[in-house]
């Protein structure tokens, strides 16, 4: 039997890494910063200078600001949390900008006001603002965790200083060393459903409304409605399938796109979170599976998510919708009475499969790498239940889930580290 203790941990866990936020997260997290620097200033400021590293240039350069107007970029999230953003809100920050608000942002960045500096840091998530007043000044930074501020200055005078590990990515979070797949799958089946009812609830309500919102309206590409369209045409097939790719698709064509309706993320992005959540709504809506079931299954969905995303870091060259689709995978072996083998060879299957799948940055195209990790989770779940997996020593699957955990850790951030400067340069020259 599970301890309290380590019920008490997972459950912190799950409350720490499972928020709500409204936008991409990188974009968000600088307009955090800003607002937070502009609390200590005081006024507002009549210039701002951003320091980032190159993960956050490449995940806040194409994805639309909410309640922007349209505006990308780090300068247009750096104007808009300073001018009518609410950092007591954390990742909600900007979710009630006014029409001047943004009228003040964008002339702010017009006049030039705005500078933006990349630095030179291993460290993958690193935002920095200095907001200025005439003579005065205040500082905010924060590392690793969208919303950790490490140090806040005013005038040159450090007012609050939280050093973390730089070297490790996870020092400012929750001991993760309690989570392996087995304890898991055993707490998905075990754990009183009142513990994780109420998070889990509201990841349905809130993941499914921005999930129809991308249905109902025209965002980005419109992945989920092309492969809604699809189904409704005869072209693809009316199964369970293709209508979770394309549920999940839809909300992410609708969050990258500026859509303003809040999401509740996991590991720091919303991104993983709907992956994570919508292609099991979806399932067990088709199946007539009970709320009981599809909330335990929700568990193991996100908590497998953050067991594989500890081990790759928030940002990297590593696409974060390749963990989540694991977790669904894995899912949707438990969703099918599958035992815990089932569940570990799911997610063997999902990352022997779709582990090269790059992150070019926060965009648009996100929605299609959602829709193609949610297949190939619903074929790896599959090749699990009929008792077939990849064998260790095929690629990069080692003797157990664990190892091949560990791998996909020292891939992400050993193997990846020169693919994602190359992503960035390319990125950088358009």
């Amino acid at each position: 039997m599970t301890s309290d203790l380590i019920i008490k941990q997972v459950l912190n866990i799950m409350h720490e890494e499972i928020i709500p936020a409204e936008g991409c997260t990188e974009p968000i997290a600088i307009a955090y910063t800003a607002s937070r620097a502009v609390d200590i200033l005081g006024d507002l400021p009549d210039k701002l200078d951003i320091y980032v590293s190159g993960n956050m240039v490449k995940n806040v350069k194409s994805a639309i600001v909410p309640n922007s107007g349209g505006m990308s970029g780090i300068e247009s999230a750096a104007a808009l949390g300073a001018f009518g953003g609410n950092s007591k809100k954390k990742l909600l920050v900007i979710s009630n900008v006014e029409k001047e608000d943004v009228k003040k942002a964008r002339g702010f960045i017009k006049e030039g006001n705005v500078n933006v500096k990349l630095i030179d840091s291993d460290i993958k998530l690193y935002v920095k603002v200095v907001a200025h007043h005439m003579e005065e000044s205040a500082s905010v930074e924060i590392k690793h965790i969208h919303t950790n501020i490490t140090e806040v200055t005013k005038d040159g005078k450090v007012i609050i200083s939280r050093p973390c590990n730089d070297a490790d990515f996870n020092s400012s979070l929750s001991d993760r060393e309690v989570l392996s797949v087995q304890l898991i799958y055993d707490l998905a089946k075990t754990l009183d459903i009142d513990l994780i009812e109420p998070i889990f609830s509201k990841v349905v309500e809130l993941n499914s409304a921005i999930a129809n919102e991308g249905l109902n309206e025209v965002y980005g590409a419109n992945i989920g409605t092309m492969i809604q369209e699809n189904i409704n045409k005869g072209i693809y097939g009316d199964d369970s399938r293709n209508r979770a790719a394309s549920f999940a698709a839809a909300g992410s064509d609708a969050r990258m796109s500026g859509c303003p309706l809040p999401v509740m993320t996991t590991s720091g992005s919303g991104n993983q979170g709907m992956t994570a959540s919508l292609p099991i709504v979806s399932y067990c809506r088709d199946r007539n599976i009970s709320k009981e079931k599809m909330i335990r299954a929700l568990f193991l969905s996100h908590a497998l998510t953050i067991h594989i995303k500890t081990n790759v870091g928030r940002l990297s060259a590593y696409c974060g919708a390749v963990c989540a689709a694991a977790g669904v995978s894995g899912a949707l072996a438990f969703l099918e009475n599958g035992d815990l083998k089932a569940v570990e060879d799911a997610l063997t299957n999902t990352l022997a499969n779709i582990s090269g799948l790059i992150c070019d940055g926060a965009k648009a195209s996100c929605a299609f790498k959602i829709a193609t990790g949610i297949y190939a989770a619903f074929d790896s779940a599959l090749l699990a239940l009929d008792r077939r997996v990849f064998n260790p020593a095929d690629g990069i699957v080692s003797k157990n889930i664990e190892e091949t955990i560990k791998n996909i850790g020292r891939l992400s951030q050993e193997g990846m580290a020169e693919t994602d400067k190359v992503i960035l340069d390319i990125m950088s020259a358009i």
